[in-house]
């Protein structure tokens, strides 16, 4: 699995933090990480953006973004807006493919959810999947309306006829509600892959060797883990 393409179920699903636990196992487990963000908006040039925030948390990576744009919405409207040139899924595609000649693993951030838009063309980041052939992690949202777009999210990724490597639960919270422990279990049925991970809310916080050490525990052997998701699932599901 050289490259891994990392999107969401929608935004603000905690997409950066798992991306960084995923480096972090990984870089655990010896292998060299690039972190590749397709196109960072909302952000100023003098900001550090989701790729730096993936480097502070789990450690050296190499970190690159194709693009940045000053304001906080869909790539290929921020590049209209602000009269830059937009992102293209095979130049997403091509960086991540010279990225993996160099290194073990590349993880490649998407913006928002699946079908979100790069150019006026309506490229996408399941468009750079699919140059790329690489399996799809999604992250979801714990709690009530997650089941569909999870599901929607699965259903375009078998359309495409990309793999969906499973599904992680991007913010876990201390106290889940009824819905929030039923998805435990109806995720992955949903989904049609397994869940590989769930991430603690305010996993974020944490301090970078806090943060290190943990990781692992958050995530599935697949993704060079120690959590289990069978024993997740008894000890919360209803």
């Amino acid at each position: 699995m050289p490259v891994l393409v990392i999107t969401g179920t929608g935004t603000e699903v905690g997409k950066t933090v798992t991306t960084a636990a995923v480096a972090a196992a990984a870089l655990a487990a010896g292998r060299s990480v690039a972190v590749l963000k397709a196109a960072q908006t909302g952000v100023r040039p003098d900001e550090r953006g989701d790729a730096d925030e993936v480097a502070r948390l789990a450690g050296p990576v190499t970190a690159t973004e194709l693009a940045r744009f000053p304001e906080p919405l869909a790539p290929g409207t921020a590049a209209r807006r602000a009269g830059m040139a937009p992102v293209h899924p095979h130049e997403v595609a091509e960086r991540a493919a010279k990225l993996a000649a160099e290194h073990d693993l590349v993880l490649v951030e998407g913006a928002g959810g699946l079908l979100v838009r790069f150019d006026a063309a309506g490229g996408t980041l399941a468009d750079a999947a699919g140059l790329l052939g690489a399996p799809v992690l999604v992250v979801a949202s714990a709690g009530l309306g997650t089941l569909n777009t999870t599901e929607l999210t699965a259903r375009e990724l078998r359309c495409r006829e990309l793999e969906l490597a499973g599904v992680v639960i991007g913010s876990w919270p201390d106290s889940p509600d009824l819905a929030t422990r039923c998805n435990v279990a109806d995720l992955p049925e949903v989904a049609g892959a397994p869940l590989l991970g769930a991430i603690p809310s305010g996993a974020g916080g944490l301090s970078p060797a806090g943060f290190r050490t943990a990781a692992r525990g958050w995530l599935a052997p697949r993704l060079d883990g120690t959590w289990d998701a069978e024993a997740f699932r008894t000890r919360e599901t209803p």
